[in-house]
Parts: structure tokens; C-alpha cells; sequence
């Protein structure tokens, strides 16, 4: 095994502006309380889709996706990741306005330990001795939280997978970003504008006519806020070790926690706390180890 490569600095960025950017997500489906999940999942798709590849048919004319799918097995994995984004959207915007953004905050705290077991074990990523430590003192508070957390976390353990092999398959196809994305959102396209359309005809939707314009806007820019950290985190993590993302992906679920915690007021008591510091611990070995790698200098040798 090889150890792990120098990092991507643009893809470093790229990654954390997209974690940073899905967890303050629960501020804005919140305002999109009174519009129930499947309606705010079906139209994240549709405005997304058509976000996406309206832009690759701008950049790259009407045959974007022929590129795409050329190398083998393309298109199946993304079809395949499609479903399992979908999945994740639709779970996360129930659990939000149902109440439980603590619990889906501990499900993106479990998302990047399964991202480094990903990359380790199939992926032959290496992780250094103090990397090894960051990641079992983070493990140990995921582990405090699973299993002091009051009732089974079926929410945390259901994003965390869906999101973990939503990333793993991205990492291995090999496919752009965008083109990528574009394929995944077409795939569900059909489907959810057909839904829709069904729903606004049998009284089970309420889009233009009884929502108002102010929701109505939100779900369409919400096709832009589902784009472009899918984006992000596509692109990043084909230039990141899946490890390194993993480790990152913590921004997301913190701000994600906060938010929880002081803005909708849900529990967090001490048992989650403690979890919660050894999670920290964990990333500032991680972040300190990493800061001490990137200053060390090569002093070449005269011959």
C-alpha cells in the first residue's frame, strides 16, 4: 500500500465550503415546513435536474451525456447513486421538519468513520499512526452517542449508509463532477416530475396555487442549494483521499448539531456531550497531525 498522496488544496476547499454549506441546509428546509417531505424531495430533484443539465447543455452542447457513459459501467453506478441520494434527501428533509436534527447531525458524525473504514479497506487507503489515533477517539464518541442516545437511531444509521456508498460509488466512477451529477438527476427526473404533476391534479400538492410565492421560490432555489454542494463534494472527492473527506465531512453535522441544540431547542444532554468533546479530540489529532505533515520540508542532499 501506498501511503497517502500530498493534498489537493482546491479540493480541500472545494469540500469544506459543500460541508459547511449542507450543514446550515436545516435552516432553509425549515422554512419550508408547512410544504410536506416527498413535495420539497420531488422538487429538489426537478429544479436540480433542470439546474444542472441545462448548464452542461449550455457548456458542452446536447451530447454532455455520451462522454459520460462511455466507459463501462458508468451509467448503472450512477444510477445506482441517484437512488441513494434520493433516499438520503428524502430521510433528511422528514427527519428535519419532524423534529430530529440532532439525530440526523449523529448520522453525518457516523457518515465519515464509515468514509475512512470505505477507503482503508477497499479503496487501500493508508492512514498514518496518528491518523489511526484521530479516528479511534472519534470512533469512541459515535460509539457513546449510538449507544447512550436513548432510543436506536434508525435515522443515523440510515443516512450514514446511504451517504457513505453514495460517496464510495463517486469516488470510483470515473466521471466529472457535473456530468455526473447531470446523469444521477436524470435518471430521477421522469419520475419525480411525474409525481408531481400527479400530485398538483389530485388535490396532494399545492405549488403556484396555495402555497405562495415566497415557498414557491424556496423550493425552486432549493434545486440550486442541492446542486452545488453535490458538486463540490463530487469533485472533491476524486482529488481527496476518501479518508481525509471523511474526516472533514465532521464541519457539516457540528454546524448541523448547533443548530439543533440553540436554534430549534431539541435535547442534549450530558451523555451527548461527552460524545460530542471526543469527537472534537479526535479531528484536532487529525487537524494538528495534518498542519505538522504539510509544514515538513525535504532538505535535499548534495551528492
Amino acid at each position: 500500500m501506498s501511503p497517502m498522496p500530498m493534498l489537493d488544496r482546491r479540493g480541500l476547499w472545494v469540500a469544506a465550503a459543500s460541508f459547511v454549506l449542507w450543514g446550515l441546509m436545516p435552516l432553509y428546509w425549515h422554512l419550508l415546513k408547512a410544504v410536506p417531505s416527498l413535495q420539497i424531495v420531488l422538487h429538489r430533484i426537478v429544479w436540480s435536474t433542470l439546474l444542472v443539465v441545462g448548464w452542461l447543455c449550455w457548456k458542452q452542447g446536447a451530447q454532455w451525456w455520451k462522454a459520460a457513459v462511455a466507459r463501462p459501467r458508468v451509467a448503472w453506478m450512477l444510477a445506482l447513486s441517484g437512488t441513494l441520494i434520493a433516499f438520503n434527501w428524502g430521510l433528511y428533509i422528514w427527519a428535519v421538519n419532524a423534529g430530529h436534527v440532532v439525530e440526523t447531525s449523529l448520522g453525518y458524525f457516523i457518515n465519515p468513520l464509515l468514509n475512512v473504514v470505505l477507503g482503508v479497506l477497499l479503496l487501500r487507503e493508508r492512514l498514518n499512526a496518528a491518523q489511526w489515533i484521530a479516528v479511534a477517539i472519534a470512533a469512541a464518541g459515535v460509539l457513546w452517542l449510538t449507544f447512550n442516545y436513548g432510543s436506536f437511531p434508525w435515522i443515523a444509521l440510515a443516512l450514514a449508509a446511504s451517504f457513505g456508498l453514495y460517496g464510495l460509488i463517486r469516488k470510483v466512477t470515473a466521471v466529472d463532477s457535473v456530468p455526473g451529477l447531470g446523469i444521477e438527476s436524470a435518471y430521477l427526473f421522469l419520475p419525480a416530475l411525474a409525481l408531481l404533476l400527479w400530485s398538483e391534479t389530485h388535490g396532494r400538492g399545492g405549488f403556484v396555487a396555495d402555497w405562495g410565492l415566497a415557498l414557491d421560490a424556496l423550493l425552486v432555489f432549493g434545486g440550486v442549494l442541492t446542486a452545488l454542494p453535490l458538486i463540490g463534494f463530487a469533485y472533491a472527492v476524486r482529488r481527496v483521499p476518501l479518508s481525509v473527506v471523511g474526516l472533514m465531512q465532521y464541519i457539516a453535522p457540528t454546524l448541523q448539531l448547533l443548530i439543533g441544540v440553540l436554534v430549534f431547542q431539541e435535547t442534549f444532554d450530558r451523555d451527548r456531550a461527552i460524545g460530542f468533546v471526543f469527537i472534537w479530540i479526535g479531528l484536532a489529532v487529525f487537524a494538528v497531525d495534518g498542519v505538522w505533515r504539510s509544514r515538513r520540508r525535504v532538505v535535499p542532499v548534495a551528492a
